[in-house]
């Protein structure tokens, strides 16, 4: 991934060296594991400690025996002298390869839980300062019943709380320790050098290996990673629509300095949450990858290998990238309550055509009536003129039981929030239903 879109912490899990440093502590694992089984003298596992990595060394070998494993295994030998020989006793590249990239995916899922918790934490402070903010509520993108900011939020808040308790989950499917050998027999290896080795990293032991550890695994992770990649969309979609200059009720941050357009200096564009609605795409572009590495030849073929080398690293930066900018995006979100009230008096004065329904259905007048007659004064209203209310009191059919008092108080957007402050409790609770 261009460094544009990454941040150094999640960077580190996906650098070569650091790559290379991985599976040496995975070899010297499992030395130290055989060495105490008596398979290999302690002097290898004592001896394997010496090694450094040298990663243009590396390049050299690998130019020649192409083979990246085979490179690193010779070049660590090298050092080890004559204990080299134990080095990778018993094992197939993949030992070390699967679990090293359990090893990766775990701990950029620990950075990726670490930005969950910095977006959850910046919804939580916004929900709660304007859990009482009526704003216009809009279905099919047009006005449709008054809502609170607050409540709006809150049904984004419940969403990255799911996310965090899917990505804990997939987490655990893939913390798997695969040390079996060539085909996943033990064969050459005791299961209880696995055994240790998946101890001493914390992972569990994969159930059933081929020479792999089964591609299922990895599907699910890297699809709860665009369904998280979904959630940062769709936030940042909101915010791109409500600071439009026709709503105007939301900003996103912009600093002192920023210009918007190279032609048009008026400019105050929604670029931050327009690049986060792009990287959103490219997450989701690991998903089918992932799916088609399920399928390999028998026990194991190298189709997923390259795929894995792009999709893992891409996906995990790009969405470490996207939660941490869109939590400073909704610490520094400039929120316009008087631009809310504005619209909710300029496009809301038909919104209460719900109450209005069900107050005439109360009064006897049968559902369908009483929709064709509020349908008709509502949207009329919206050409200008009368308001709706005004309108609707005017009706001769209006039932005689309906009165201004009995009305009085239907355009008040917080009389249709009575409730609301339930669900905005349930989701600063944690509560995922």
């Amino acid at each position: 991934m261009i460094g544009r879109y990454r941040r150094a912490e999640m960077a580190a899990v996906w650098e070569r060296e650091s790559r290379y440093w991985l599976w040496l502590e995975i070899e010297t694992a499992v030395l130290d594991a055989q060495a105490a089984l008596g398979v290999v003298p302690a002097e290898a596992a004592l001896a394997v400690r010496r090694a450094r990595i040298d990663s243009a060394a590396i390049d050299r070998l690998e130019a020649t025996l192409r083979h990246e494993v085979i490179a690193f295994l010779t070049h660590i030998a090298d050092q080890m002298g004559e204990e080299g020989r134990y080095l990778h006793y018993g094992l197939t590249s993949s030992d070390i390869l699967d679990t090293a990239l359990a090893l990766q995916l775990t701990r950029a899922g620990a950075i990726l839980e670490d930005g969950l918790a910095r977006m959850i934490a910046a919804l939580e402070d916004q929900v709660r300062r304007h859990r009482r903010t009526p704003c216009l509520g809009r279905t099919h993108g047009m006005a449709a019943e008054p809502t609170t900011f607050g409540l709006k939020l809150a049904g984004h808040l419940a969403e990255f709380q799911r996310a965090r308790t899917r990505l804990a989950w997939a987490l655990r499917e893939i913390a798997v320790c695969k040390i079996a050998g060539a085909v996943g027999t033990y064969a050459t290896v005791d299961p209880k050098v696995e055994a240790q080795v998946a101890a001493q990293f914390g992972l569990a032991v994969e159930t059933a290996a081929t020479q792999v550890v089964p591609r299922d695994r990895h599907a699910v992770f890297f699809a709860v990673l665009a369904v998280i990649a979904g959630a940062v969309e769709r936030l940042a979609t909101e915010i791109r629509n409500l600071q439009r200059i026709e709503i105007g009720e939301v900003e996103e941050p912009f600093p002192s300095g920023q210009k918007g357009s190279s032609a048009m200096p008026h400019k105050r564009n929604p670029l931050f949450c327009e690049t986060l609605c792009g990287l959103a795409r490219v997450v989701r572009a690991g998903v089918v990858p992932a799916l088609e590495n399920m399928v390999l030849w028998h026990e194991r073929d190298m189709s997923h290998s390259s795929v894995e080398r792009v999709v893992a690293p891409d996906t995990t930066l790009v969405l470490d990238y996207a939660l941490h900018s869109l939590a400073a995006i909704v610490e520094g979100l400039t929120v316009h309550p008087e631009r809310m009230a504005e619209n909710l008096a300029r496009y809301g004065q038909s919104c209460w055509s719900q109450k209005a329904l069900l107050v005439l259905v109360g009064a006897g007048m049968s559902r369908e009536a009483a929709y064709r007659l509020v349908q008709g004064h509502a949207l009329a209203a919206a050409t200008g003129g009368a308001s709706f209310l005004e309108r609707l009191l005017a009706d001769p059919e209006l039932p005689q039981a309906i009165t201004p008092d009995t009305l009085a108080g239907l355009d008040d957007p917080l009389a249709f929030l009575d409730h609301a402050a339930i669900a905005i409790d349930r989701a600063l609770g944690g509560e995922e239903g």
